[in-house]
């Protein structure tokens, strides 16, 4: 029986007990529909179009529903790991407030996981977490759908949204005591998904509460980070103070994920690319930079000329194609550079990007100059996306081409033209051989 559903997953949770059901009645006829769906049959009552995808997936692993699988939980060492690396670590004391006020009340138990799905932080009276423990519920056990079946934790992964699940919406029947309601908890100042957190409990205690109780919980370890980010912001707009007073230019500080948290000569929006010392980005009113390291941060400026302190300067960078030997880029802004090692694939863009000059190239038009033909234009926009990446923004979209404010210039070794050089002779993309 498929259990496949068309329906698109939400964002928002999805109560898992209608209003005004009793719950030990919607707890019995779960069971049935279970049974029934395990047993290939169809169930008088369908399951929510969430548990339905997530049976799916389960039943497509050949999970079993007895609870045989092992938990083999994370060593202690390697669980302290995870937590002192995790930003959550930061708020987690924060969430266990809010959450322990009522859990000694209602037996209500508060688990926070890494992105993978790992336990790492567990809150709750000491006989719930008994019952937690008989199901590996606990601290190191990774609690996906592909370790322990449809669960809030491991659905809300799949999912990538909020969900709460009651008695037999688990998968696993050893699991169907339990409520669960879980959200992913994202970063702020990246998106990035940093855990989720969990409260479960009793089947029978659920309250339609829950839902906001953990929404709750999710948006104030959000605000948290973010609070301690723009902290961080202001330590460091004031460490850089020094370094902006003396740039005879417009120029900004930002910290390691592009947040500005200063300016000088230039208005600029909240956040510009991931800076590193080695990859240039594209900063609007200051054209191509070359982010530069600080004790705190990065400075982000157009490149400066030899010579030219305390003078303002052009926006420009030089880029040196090596073609001489195994293909290489130098990116030259100012008195500082940087060289990359480049794919055979990468330096025949940038030669046959450099060839075509402002117009550039469409992503057919270079599909065809590197495979003969207009049927790899999918292949041609993943290559120029991996190159943007690893180098930054040194190839502008729409067409493909050079970036304003760069200057290409060609190394062809003993090669006095293209035609002799070898790694064109060697090319074996029809655009690339033709300037032979």
């Amino acid at each position: 029986m498929s259990l496949r559903s068309t329906t698109r997953p939400g964002e928002s949770l999805d109560s898992a007990v209608p209003s005004g059901v009793n719950l030990f009645d919607h707890a019995r006829a779960l069971a049935r529909t279970h049974a029934a769906v395990l047993d290939g049959q169809a169930p008088a009552l369908a399951p929510r179009a969430v548990v339905a995808r997530s049976w799916q997936r389960v039943m497509d692993l050949g999970l079993p529903s007895d609870g045989s699988t092992l938990r083999d939980p994370l060593p202690r060492d390697e669980v302290r790991r995870r937590r002192a690396q995790s930003p959550l670590d930061a708020v987690i004391g924060e969430l266990t407030q809010v959450i322990a006020a009522v859990a000694d009340a209602s037996q209500m138990l508060l688990v926070v996981t890494d992105a993978d799905g790992v336990v790492l932080w567990r809150e709750g009276t000491s006989s719930v977490r008994r019952r937690a423990d008989t199901l590996g519920f606990a601290e190191g056990a990774e609690w996906t759908e592909a370790r322990v079946g449809t669960n809030a934790i491991g659905t809300a992964l799949a999912e990538a949204a909020p969900v709460q699940l009651f008695s037999a919406e688990h998968y696993e029947r050893a699991q169907h005591p339990w409520y669960c309601t879980a959200s992913p908890i994202h970063d702020p100042r990246t998106g990035r998904l940093l855990g989720v957190i969990d409260v479960s409990g009793p089947a029978l205690t659920l309250h339609p509460a829950i839902g906001a109780l953990v929404e709750t919980a999710r948006r104030l370890a959000e605000s948290q980070l973010w609070r301690r980010h723009e902290q961080q912001l202001g330590r460091i707009r004031r460490a850089a103070a020094p370094v902006l007073a003396r740039v005879g230019g417009p120029a900004l500080v930002v910290d390691d994920d592009g947040w500005v948290a200063d300016s000088i000569g230039v208005l600029v929006g909240d956040r510009i690319a991931v800076p590193a010392a080695d990859r240039v980005v594209s900063v609007p009113g200051l054209g191509l930079c070359l982010p530069e390291p600080l004790a705190h941060g990065w400075l982000v400026r157009p490149p400066v000329p030899d010579g030219c302190s305390g003078c303002v300067p052009p926006a420009m960078l030089e880029l040196r194609l090596d073609l001489s030997g195994e293909p290489a880029i130098e990116v030259v802004a100012g008195d500082s550079r940087w060289r990359r090692r480049l794919t055979v694939r990468h330096a025949e863009i940038f030669l046959l990007l450099h060839r075509a000059g402002p117009q550039g190239l469409t992503a057919r038009a270079l599909s065809r100059a590197l495979f003969g033909d207009g049927d790899h234009v999918v292949t041609v926009r993943a290559e120029i996306s991996r190159l943007r990446r690893t180098l930054g923004a040194l190839v502008d979209t729409r067409p493909y081409r050079l970036a304003a404010g760069t200057v290409m210039t060609l190394d062809l070794g003993p090669a006095e033209r293209l035609a002799d050089c070898r790694f064109v002779r060697a090319s074996t993309s029809p655009g690339v051989r033709v300037t032979a």
